[in-house]
């Protein structure tokens, strides 16, 4: 389990309606123009947003299978956030769907550059139809951006950075692993890298992290009280589902098995997405079942183990189990109250007619080159994300990469929270990498980032 992470925040640009001028011309070479003649890219709208730029929705054409075109396409979802066309352009993925809101990421502030984001291949609606599901592997989905950045250099010929936050900066890196050239530098913020899907450091992080080891006995305490009081809670859940017509039956199995799943996901979604601070707010075992049942709800969500809440992440759980692998964090504090064990495999939460198999080795590859052959690479992780446990790390033959450990932070780490030293070292090196100055002052309510819950 301990799906909630990567997901970033996402790291997580979105799209933001805000006032814009409308009614006026366009110049004669209209940006629009000029993205409706890039062969296989469609314009599908313009939104209003913020002075200064332009807000596009497009879709791009891709193979349903890069090494056989001809076996059909599916359209790709992904929007423009337009600055300049002399300036840098930052391709953000959130390794999921499309944000709903279009913030700018940190590097794109960094650049006051064009920011494109992109829909990961079989999230819907960027999914095949019919799907085959072997169509979805890291080298599919690396070859999609590099076919989306060769088509846009077309219109943005500046510089160019890839950037995204949990599984979206894993997928940032596998990117760059097969087209290094492609792109000036990649951004990855609390991407994690698990290199051996059957040896995992994350009983130890969590055993540790964090400065009171009270906070630490509080949140399994309470896990064990929630599972003694198992019927209480049971009965809330599913009145809950209920009341949301919200089903366990397609997927979960069961209300019982997806309460267990919450339970579980507890210490791991505390510290992604809340952390040190909130410690207080971790009821004692004393706590009202109302209470405790309102704990789990703001630190895991119960909706996140219902079918309805599984069903758009099976793209995620589907590459976990095949290709990325997933984090494994001991349930055996809890084993006497358990009727479930071994719930967070993947294979359990994508539904049964799409076969699985998992092939060990594919992350090591990737381990490999970052550490061989890598170059112009920056990992940003937060000191007390659990993803923060097993990260990618830089080897002997790395060339102009960096690696960051922001003080205190949790799944959504930034630069702008290094040490002022560490800041400066890495804000330049994105602009170098994008051959930019700083720009001026700019801010805009593009800017407002929020973390984003997904299952990583």
């Amino acid at each position: 389990m301990f799906w909630r992470a990567l997901v970033t925040i996402a790291a997580v640009c979105g799209v933001l309606l805000v006032g814009a001028p409308v009614g006026a011309a366009p110049p004669a070479d209209d940006v629009r123009d000029r993205l409706a003649a890039v062969p296989g890219l469609t314009v599908v709208g313009e939104r209003p947003t913020e002075p200064g730029f332009r807000l596009f929705d497009l879709t791009f054409t891709q193979p349903a299978d890069h090494r056989h075109p001809e076996a059909g396409q599916f359209q790709q979802r992904l929007t423009l956030l337009h600055r300049d066309l002399t300036r840098p352009t930052v391709l953000y993925t959130s390794g999921y769907n499309l944000p709903e809101k279009t913030t700018r990421t940190e590097p794109t502030r960094l650049v006051d550059g064009n920011q494109v984001s992109l829909e990961h291949r079989f999230f819907t609606p960027s999914r095949p139809d019919p799907a085959d599901w072997n169509d979805l592997d890291i080298w599919q989905a690396a070859t999609d951006q590099h076919r989306v950045i060769t088509a846009l250099r077309a219109v943005y010929d500046q510089q160019w950075i890839t950037t995204g936050a949990s599984k979206g900066g894993m997928t940032a890196v596998y990117h760059r692993r097969f087209y290094p050239d492609d792109v000036d530098g990649t951004v990855a913020y609390v991407a994690p890298n698990d290199v051996d899907n059957d040896r995992d450091d994350y009983d130890e992080f969590l055993a540790e992290v964090g400065t009171d080891p009270a906070c630490r006995a509080a949140l399994t305490a309470v896990q064990w009280e929630a599972l003694v009081r198992r019927d209480e809670l049971l009965a809330k859940f599913q009145a809950y589902a209920d009341a949301e017509g919200l089903t366990f039956d397609r997927i979960i199995g069961d209300v019982d098995r997806g309460l267990e799943m919450v339970v579980l996901d507890a210490p791991f979604a505390f510290w992604q997405y809340r952390g040190q601070d909130e410690c207080a707010q971790v009821p004692a075992t004393t706590a009202s079942t109302d209470e405790i049942y309102a704990f789990f709800d703001q630190t895991v969500e119960f909706r996140f183990y219902t079918d309805q809440g599984i069903e758009p992440y099976a793209p995620y759980y589907y590459q976990a189990g095949t290709q990325l692998g997933w984090p494994h964090v001991s349930d055996e504090p809890l084993a006497d109250l358990l009727h479930h064990r071994e719930l967070s495999q993947p294979r359990n939460l994508v539904s049964r007619d799409i076969p699985m198999r998992f092939e060990p080795g594919v992350m090591r590859q990737v381990d490999s080159w970052v550490r061989s052959r890598g170059s112009e690479l920056m990992f940003v992780n937060g000191e007390r994300d659990p993803w923060s446990a097993e990260p990618f790390e830089l080897g002997p033959g790395t060339r102009d990469s960096y690696s960051y450990l922001v003080p205190g932070a949790n799944h959504g780490a930034k630069i702008e929270g290094l040490p002022a030293d560490q800041r400066a070292e890495a804000e330049a090196t994105v602009r170098r990498w994008a051959e930019v100055e700083a720009p001026a002052t700019r801010s805009a309510v593009l800017d407002a980032e929020t973390l984003e819950r997904h299952p990583f």
